[in-house]
């Protein structure tokens, strides 16, 4: 039989409720410091283990105190089991909750410092914590006396008619996590599909992928339709990219000097546009004697995707007015336009900036 319960049982009892509180208070404090240093460290990890251990410490030394409480206090032996088994699963539980928040934390960390791998994608994330919550669970149910031998029998066997049902979300799923351990996509690429949808790579997760287009709109694509898409990634193997600019000279043009007088101007824009690549080698190549003009083509280098159209931009204007300077002249188009009154036709050449696209006026 159990004593009966005296007043110095309740003294005791509550002075080890008390110092679980104040050892909980204690250790939040230390954690608060602790998490003000982890803040000083180029090392995200830290941060991430201090932020998860004001949660579990604190609560761990108040679940102590009352455990100790309890054990003083003078309980039957089933309301005792019954206290330890509850204090047990409460254990679990915030320590599970902490692990994941841990372990899902340095996974984002480790991904998100490193450029090999996926660097904001939360799949890996919510995979990490779906499974540690899944091994809390399972060691609360064992805590409990309940046997997960048939639960996983049984999950064995639903989880066939399940993957059935959720074939297409199952095939995402499987289809992200082949795309970033291929490498062939990672968060922060610009790509462009075969459909016309292009942007910048925001996150692959479980289900979809996220692109942000350059007018910021988000285009949401399935994983498994991303897999199966032809695709171009403008980052991958290198960030750094060539662009082309078509331009033509008068026939009577000193190709030498034209030569001469571009890489110049792509030499300065390279060394003074922000995004350019400024060991870029200027480029010009003639390939084209056309109607009215001499083509050729200026290569530019860029540092990435989205930079071509700013260094586009001041090439074409510092070129325009550097030709203006040196009297090269770019031709408009001619066309020829055909008068015909009665059986008379009269030829006469128009600049296309006279009389736009070509055509045949009849007069009667």
């Amino acid at each position: 039989m159990n004593r009966a319960l005296t007043v110095d049982d309740l003294v005791l009892a509550g002075i080890a409720l008390g110092a679980g509180l104040l050892a909980a208070f204690l250790l939040r404090v230390l954690m608060r410091w602790l998490g003000k240093h982890a803040d000083r460290t180029r090392w995200s990890g830290d941060d991430v283990i201090v932020d998860a251990l004001r949660t579990v410490v604190p609560w761990a030394a108040f679940l102590g105190g009352v455990a100790s409480a309890g054990g003083i206090l003078p309980l039957t032996r089933t309301v005792q089991k019954h206290v330890n088994q509850s204090l047990t699963v409460v254990l679990i539980f915030v320590v599970t909750l902490t692990a994941a928040r841990v372990i899902a934390g340095l996974v984002r960390a480790v991904t998100q410092s490193r450029s090999g791998v996926a660097g904001s994608a939360t799949i890996f994330v919510n995979i990490t914590r779906v499974l540690v919550l899944a091994i809390g669970f399972l060691v609360v149910l064992q805590t409990l006396g309940i046997s997960i031998a048939p639960m996983l029998t049984a999950l064995g066997v639903g989880g066939l008619a399940v993957a059935l049902a959720l074939q297409d979300t199952l095939a995402n799923l499987f289809a992200g996590i082949h795309i970033l351990a291929s490498k062939t996509v990672q968060p922060g690429d610009y790509i462009q599909l075969s459909s016309g949808e292009e942007g910048y790579v925001e996150d692959i997760n479980w289900r979809q992928t996220t692109v942000r287009a350059l007018s910021n709109n988000l285009i949401v694509i399935p994983n498994g339709e991303l897999a199966k898409a032809n695709m171009t990634n403008f980052m991958r193997p290198e960030q750094k990219l060539t662009i082309t600019v078509q331009v033509g000279v008068a026939y009577d043009s000193d190709l030498e000097h034209v030569e001469r007088v571009t890489c110049e101007v792509v030499a300065e824009v390279m060394k003074e546009i922000d995004g350019a690549v400024p060991d870029h080698e200027p480029l010009v190549r003639f390939h084209t004697f056309g109607d009215s003009r001499i083509g050729f083509t200026v290569i530019l280098g860029v540092g990435e995707f989205s930079d071509q159209f700013r260094i586009k931009h001041e090439f074409i204007k510092r070129l325009h007015r550097r030709y203006a300077q040196e009297g090269i002249r770019i031709p408009a188009p001619a066309r020829t336009v055909a008068l015909q009154q009665g059986s008379v036709s009269i030829p006469q050449q128009r600049t296309a900036g006279q009389v736009g696209d070509a055509h045949v006026a009849h007069l009667d």
